[in-house]
């Protein structure tokens, strides 16, 4: 029994080092966007695959203790484990495709300053802190509370989509830019998505209820964005 415990121990330590991996590449992705910093960019990309191997060391431990699970609050945080590995792998490749845009981004004329996208990725990157220090706390209250947010980030992708497509409209030599803008956005709503996941997950894994589809959760104060990239 105390082995299987160091081993439920162990692999909490890992989806904590792969969370702060995964959160890390999004920081350096968007900074390396702001700064114009080809060689970050490309160091993200190349660092992707510290964050796949993760994923399979974390699910070959899982697999391992599943068949060990004495308690059904065990097999839940074994199983939630798994999936939030699996959400955090995706945050990564999220990053990597910023990254890949970043490097496209600087290699013309910067469009307008950036105010949404730096937004963005702070509202998603609290999201995700306050998913996985619920996780931690064992506190299901605080990661309901991450879940309401996710409309907050999806607002302001919407807004830069509205924006950027106006722009490709009165200015078609912006439109590579745009685009390339456009995925970028939509690649820190879908890391929200990630974060509201996790959010869901560590709902589940205390209260052994699904809240997945329900919305479930108590609402912040909202906000709505700039009107700038």
């Amino acid at each position: 029994m105390i082995h299987f415990e160091q081993e439920l121990t162990d692999l909490k330590e890992k989806l904590l080092t792969m969370a702060s991996k995964a959160t890390n590449a999004v920081d350096r992705a968007i900074k390396s966007l702001v700064d114009r910093d080809d060689d970050l960019a490309r160091a993200v990309q190349h660092e992707d695959d510290e964050l796949d191997q993760l994923e399979i060391e974390i699910d070959d431990i899982a697999i391992g203790l599943l068949s060990k699970a004495p308690l059904a609050s065990d097999l839940r945080f074994i199983t939630a484990a798994m999936k939030i590995s699996h959400d955090l792998e995706r945050v990564g490749d999220e990053a990597t495709k910023i990254a890949r845009r970043s490097i496209e981004l600087s290699q013309e004329p910067q469009l307008k300053p950036y105010v949404d996208i730096p937004r963005m990725t702070r509202m998603g990157a609290e999201m995700m802190a306050d998913a996985l220090n619920a996780f931690v706390s064992r506190n299901p209250a605080k990661a309901r509370a991450v879940i309401p947010r996710d409309k907050e980030v999806d607002l302001l992708n919407k807004q830069l989509h509205r924006e950027l497509a106006s722009y490709m409209v009165e200015r078609p030599a912006t439109i590579s830019r745009c685009l390339s803008l456009m995925v970028i956005s939509k690649s820190l709503e879908r890391i929200a998505d990630h974060a509201t996941n996790v959010a869901e997950e560590v709902v589940y894994l205390y209260e052994a209820k699904d809240i997945r589809h329900t919305g479930k959760g108590e609402a912040p104060a909202s906000g709505t964005g700039s009107g700038s990239t």
